[in-house]
C-alpha cells in the first residue's frame, strides 16, 4: 500500500512540475480526435519543438497530410511534436469526426496526435490558437503552420502555401531543435 500510495505522490510531483514549466496556452486537456482518450498538451510537448497546424479534410491543401507525416517520422526523435488541429472555421471539415477520423487515419496515414475538432479564430477560439492570434496571428485558411519552441515561445508562422516539406519550413523546426 505505502508502495502504491509513493507511486502516485511521485506521479502527482511529477505533473505538477511538467505543469509549472508549462506555458498556460498549453496547459490543457484536449480530446484526441475520434476518442474518449485525452491528451495532456504540457505532458506531451514538454521541452520539445512543436509544429502546430489547422487542419481541414476538404481542403485543396488537405494531401499536405502526407508531409506532415513525414516531417513527424522524420524529426520526432530529434524531438519534434507535430499536432493538429481540425477546424470547420474555413468551412471545409466534416461534420461527422468519425470521417474526420477516416480522411487523417486512413487516407492519409497520420500517426502524429490530431485533436478533437474545435474552432481556431475568433472568440471561440481555442486556447492554442487564441494564444497563436495574440502572438503572432490567426490563421487564414487551412494548414495554417506554427513552429513553436521547446519553452512554449511561437517561432514563426506560415501560411497554408508552405509546403510541410519546404527548406523554409525545414530550416524553421531545424533551428528550434
Amino acid at each position: 500500500m505505502i508502495k502504491y500510495i509513493t507511486a502516485i505522490g511521485l506521479m502527482a510531483l511529477s505533473f505538477s512540475t511538467v505543469a509549472a514549466n508549462c506555458p498556460d496556452y498549453l496547459n490543457v486537456e484536449a480530446r484526441k480526435l475520434h476518442s474518449t482518450e485525452n491528451v495532456n498538451l504540457c505532458e506531451l510537448t514538454q521541452g520539445k519543438a512543436v509544429l502546430i497546424v489547422n487542419t481541414a479534410s476538404h481542403c485543396g491543401f488537405t494531401p499536405q497530410f502526407e508531409a506532415l507525416e513525414a516531417l513527424h517520422k522524420q524529426y520526432a526523435d530529434k524531438g519534434l511534436v507535430v499536432i493538429g488541429f481540425p477546424s470547420d472555421d474555413f468551412f471545409q471539415e466534416e461534420k461527422d469526426e468519425a470521417k474526420t477520423a477516416d480522411v487523417c487515419f486512413i487516407n492519409y496515414g497520420v500517426t502524429f496526435t490530431m485533436v478533437a475538432t474545435s474552432p481556431v479564430r475568433g472568440d471561440e477560439a481555442n486556447s492554442v490558437f487564441k494564444y497563436l492570434d495574440d502572438k503572432s496571428a490567426a490563421p487564414k485558411w487551412n494548414f495554417y503552420k506554427y513552429v513553436v519552441s521547446p519553452d512554449g515561445q511561437t517561432v514563426q508562422q506560415f501560411s497554408s502555401r508552405v509546403k510541410p516539406d519546404s527548406e523554409e519550413l525545414k530550416n524553421a523546426i531545424e533551428s528550434v531543435l
